[in-house]
């Protein structure tokens, strides 16, 4: 009885946790801790499910998604997609609201960062369909943001980017100390 205890608490033991990288073609980022991750979800709205606040179509791409992982229930954070700029997962994420997918990424768990279920989806499918690319951020930017066309990354045209610089300045901590930086520094 005693052996068979000590069986069940091992496996229950965080040291043996799912390996979700069979399977993931994921792109390494050479990101601390990351480790490739390939696994079946359901997308929902978090703060639906942790409020009850529902908007429909998980709030048209307005709120942040999570990933509801099948193997475990656990709840999966994509917090960016496979694009460099670090602009989030929500776009992709979107159009599979409520729906079971497929997902190949990179995951990083951590407990010395503080990291847990921290996702950077690359790739998304639904069940048995279809891979496309985790990268429709910068599209739907573009669509969402038509007057904002002209040369140079999305950010340095983003309407609500440049407000928060004309408010607050670059740094965040007024205009005069902006001034004073740039003064000094360039």
């Amino acid at each position: 009885m005693k052996r068979f205890s000590l069986a069940l608490a091992l496996l229950a033991s965080p040291a043996m946790a799912q390996d979700f990288s069979a399977g993931s073609t994921a792109n390494a980022w050479n990101l601390y801790a990351e480790k490739p991750a390939f696994f079946e979800a359901k997308v929902v709205d978090l703060l639906c499910d942790l409020t009850g606040d529902c908007p429909a179509d998980c709030g048209a791409g307005k709120r942040q998604l999570g990933l509801l992982r099948s193997a475990d229930n656990v709840m999966v954070l994509p917090v960016k997609n496979g694009q460099p700029v670090f602009s989030g997962a929500a776009s992709d994420l979107a159009p599979y609201c409520g729906q079971m997918v497929e997902v190949d990424g990179l995951l990083i768990d951590d407990p010395d960062l503080g990291a847990k279920h921290i996702y950077q989806v690359q790739k998304i499918r639904l069940l048995g369909g279809e891979w496309e690319k985790a990268n429709r951020f910068t599209k739907v930017w573009d669509a969402e943001n038509p007057d904002a066309a002209g040369e140079g990354p999305w950010f340095r045209r983003d309407p609500r980017v440049n407000a928060e610089i004309a408010k607050d300045g670059y740094l965040g901590l007024g205009l005069e100390t902006d001034k004073a930086f740039i003064e000094d520094w360039f």
